[in-house]
C-alpha cells in the first residue's frame, strides 16, 4: 500500500499537480510594469520565501484569463484604472476572500464589500498649471470645470479623451452634472484645447513648458517622477515649469488594485501577496517608488506629492464610476473630441 501511495503521488509530480513538497509560489499577471513592482516583490519574497512570477500583460487581461480559464497560472491580476479592475469582477474573473488584515488596512471605500477586489493606491488627476503664464493665486482656484471657460481658449493640452485616465475623470463629472452637462462641457474643453489631443501626462508639462499652452490635465504622480529626476534632466524641467494644483479640494481619484483570480493555484499565497501590499513598509515603498498616494491611513505620501498640498478626493463611488465609463466613452465620441 505504501509503495502504491509513494508510486500515485510521484505520477501526480510529473503531471504537474500541487504536491505538498513543491516551492511555495505565486502568480501576477499585470498590466503594470515589472520595474515597478520589482521591489515590492522582492521585499515580499524576502520576508515570506514565497516566489513571485509577473506577467506583463499590456493589452486585453481580461480576455487572457478568460481564455485560460481552469488552465490559468495567475493567482492574481494588478491592474490599474477603477474601469479594468471592475471588468475583472463584472466578467467573474475574481474570487471574494477574506481577510482581517485587509479589511483593517484599506478604507471600505476602497475596496469590495465582498473581497472581490481592492485597491492598492490612488491616483489624483490634477490640472498643470505653467509658473510662468498662470498667477498662483489663480493657478489655486482652478477646477476641471474652469478648463471649458472661453479665457481658456486656445491654452488647454491633454491626452487622447478616451484614455482611461480621462474617461474616469469624465464619469465622475457626469455623475455629479449629468449627462447633459457633459456633453456642453466637452464640447467647450475640446473649443479651449491648443493642440489636438495626444501623447500622455508628461507631454503636458512639455508643452506648457514650451509655450504651446497654459493649463491641462495630468496625474500627480507624473510631476513626481519628473520633480524627481527619475525621467532625467529634461522631464525635470517639464515638471518645474508647471504647478500641480488639485481642483476645488474635490479631487478626482482613480486607483490601482488586484484581485485574487477566479481560479488561482495558489490562492493563499496570493491573499498574502495582497496582505503584504497593504502592510505599512509596502506602503511606503509603492508611495516612494511610484509617487502615488497610499490606501492604508496613515502612512506617508512622498514629500514631493505632499508639496502639492492635501489630497481630499470628490465623494463619488468607485463601482459607480465604473458603470458610467461606456456612457462618457461615448460622449467623447460624440462630441468628436479627439479628433
Amino acid at each position: 500500500m505504501t509503495r502504491l501511495r509513494t508510486a500515485a503521488l510521484f505520477a501526480l509530480s510529473l503531471l504537474g499537480l500541487p504536491a505538498a513538497t513543491r516551492a511555495a509560489e505565486v502568480n501576477i499577471y499585470t498590466t503594470r510594469e515589472p520595474g515597478l513592482l520589482r521591489p515590492l516583490i522582492d521585499r515580499f519574497t524576502e520576508q515570506t520565501g514565497i516566489a513571485v512570477r509577473t506577467v506583463f500583460v499590456q493589452g486585453g487581461l481580461a480576455e487572457r484569463l478568460e481564455a485560460e480559464g481552469r488552465r490559468s497560472r495567475a493567482d492574481v491580476a494588478m491592474v490599474v484604472d477603477v474601469g479594468n479592475l471592475m471588468e475583472l469582477v463584472d466578467r467573474n474573473l475574481s474570487q471574494p476572500i477574506r481577510s482581517e488584515a485587509l479589511e483593517a488596512a484599506i478604507p471600505a471605500n476602497l475596496r469590495d464589500a465582498e473581497g472581490r477586489w481592492f485597491a492598492l493606491s490612488t491616483r489624483a488627476r490634477a490640472i498643470y498649471a505653467s509658473r510662468e503664464r498662470i498667477p498662483e493665486e489663480e493657478a489655486k482656484r482652478l477646477t476641471y470645470e474652469d478648463l471649458a471657460d472661453p479665457r481658456f481658449k486656445g491654452r488647454v493640452c491633454i491626452r487622447s479623451g478616451q484614455h482611461p485616465y480621462n474617461t474616469a475623470l469624465f464619469s465622475i463629472l457626469m455623475i455629479q452634472h449629468g449627462e447633459a452637462w457633459l456633453r456642453d462641457y466637452l464640447t467647450k474643453l475640446k473649443a479651449n484645447l491648443a493642440r489636438r489631443p495626444t501623447g500622455g501626462d508628461r507631454e503636458v508639462a512639455r508643452d506648457i513648458l514650451a509655450g504651446v499652452c497654459d493649463v491641462g490635465l495630468a496625474n500627480t504622480y507624473y510631476a513626481g517622477l519628473m520633480l524627481s529626476g527619475h525621467g532625467g534632466e529634461e522631464q525635470k524641467r517639464w515638471g518645474e515649469a508647471v504647478r500641480v494644483v488639485l481642483p476645488g479640494n474635490e479631487t478626482a481619484v482613480n486607483i490601482s488594485g488586484a484581485v485574487v483570480t477566479r481560479h488561482a493555484p495558489n490562492k493563499e499565497e496570493a491573499v498574502r501577496l495582497l496582505e503584504f501590499m497593504a502592510s505599512p513598509e509596502a506602503q511606503t515603498l509603492y508611495a516612494n517608488a511610484n509617487f502615488e498616494n497610499p490606501v492604508r491611513p496613515g502612512t506617508p505620501t512622498n514629500p514631493i506629492v505632499e508639496s502639492f498640498g492635501p489630497l481630499q478626493p470628490r465623494d463619488v463611488s468607485l463601482p459607480e464610476v465604473a458603470a458610467h465609463r461606456a456612457q462618457a466613452s461615448r460622449i467623447v465620441d460624440e462630441v468628436g473630441f479627439d479628433r
